[in-house]
């Protein structure tokens, strides 16, 4: 395993590990981040471990037009309980992520700063729900480079609240025109929503292509009232 130091540089896909390790140390600038995800990598430590950086082989991915939409998530979506918001509340959606205290969380402080400069520079967003009470009850978050959104994590503090903001997100990437979520790892949540599994050379394959392309980055900044 490789460590990294200040140079800004991630070794090649031959030299990941089997495992998914690619390298650890380093540092969370906003250069050395989007550098990593450009590369398909991540990072990912439990806060007592070393800065550790991942390109899973599987990668868990999924298309915005292929969001599987259960009978009973339909229902919730139509019934409009929640209104969904996109960078309405980024540092929120991460406190939200890191407050797992039954999981423990590798979401820092450290974590937490590092993506809120992401998002200040227009790279990372987030997507909020609220309740009838105006209260954020789930969300998500993550980096948009291309036509792939790089989803990092989300939650939820009411029933279905995380799978709504997703299914919104999805439907409003797809309109964007936006080839890919990124869903790293697979997980039984995420394989609901219709998530599957890439070799690692070919996501990192596509990426390339995915990266080349413009999309409506600028109309991030919106409300969903209905959720629909």
């Amino acid at each position: 395993m490789l460590q990294l130091g200040s140079e800004l540089w991630f070794p090649p896909p031959e030299h990941f590990g089997e495992d998914g390790l690619v390298a650890f140390g380093g540092d969370l600038s906003p250069a050395r981040l989007l550098l990593a995800y450009e590369r398909g990598i991540f990072p990912w430590s439990a806060p007592e471990d070393p800065l550790l950086w991942w390109c899973p082989d599987p990668r868990a991915v999924i298309k915005p037009e292929e969001v599987k939409v259960s009978k009973s998530m339909r229902n919730v979506l139509n019934q409009s309980r929640f209104t969904v918001t996109f960078d309405e509340d980024f540092r929120g959606v991460m406190q939200g992520c890191a407050n797992r205290p039954e999981e423990g969380t590798w979401i820092t402080e450290d974590f937490i700063e590092a993506y809120l400069t992401l998002h200040e520079l227009g790279f990372a967003h987030s997507v909020e729900t609220w309740d009838g009470e105006g209260e954020l009850v789930g969300g998500l978050y993550g980096v948009s480079l291309g036509s792939c959104f790089f989803g990092e994590s989300m939650f939820a503090r009411a029933s279905n609240a995380s799978k709504v903001a997703f299914i919104t997100l999805a439907r409003e990437l797809q309109t964007w025109g936006f080839d890919c979520i990124d869903c790293q790892i697979m997980n039984p949540h995420l394989e609901s929503l219709g998530a599957d599994h890439l070799p690692r050379e070919e996501f990192l394959t596509m990426l390339e292509g995915f990266l080349q392309k413009d999309t409506r980055r600028g109309r991030w900044s919106r409300s969903n009232p209905s959720a629909e």
